[in-house]
């Protein structure tokens, strides 16, 4: 399965650019912040992403489809209409669960909701 960063260093080969020069051309960001996205180690900010895809000429929602973070502003939304569920998912994370492993379980018992 191909990564943001993936993607995004597929984007900047095929236009022939280093990091350095991506860097420059986006004037926002260093080359150091750039391949740290590509490796996976950090994610861009939506701006940046927003930046990157117009730099690029591709969809902006093609490039979000392969940002593999949690939705974070889904969890805070659901922990402020239901305290219940901040609770449960502050008692997850201090017994190590991981995100992906939070996420599937939500997406089955979203599959199991649908079935019923």
């Amino acid at each position: 399965m191909q990564t943001l960063g993936d993607r995004l260093r597929e984007l900047r080969n095929k236009a022939d650019l280093s990091l350095r020069e991506l860097a420059r051309e986006l004037g926002v960001v260093t080359a150091a912040h750039l391949s740290d996205i590509e490796f996976g180690r950090r994610y861009p900010s939506d701006d940046l992403l927003q930046r990157l895809a117009t730099f690029f000429k591709v969809p902006l929602e093609d490039l979000r489809k392969l940002d593999s973070r949690p939705p974070i502003e889904e969890i805070k939304q659901a922990a402020r209409r239901d305290p219940r569920f901040g609770y449960a998912f502050r008692r997850l994370v201090d017994q190590n669960v991981s995100a992906s492993d939070i996420l599937e379980f939500v997406e089955q018992r979203a599959d199991d909701s649908e079935t019923e």
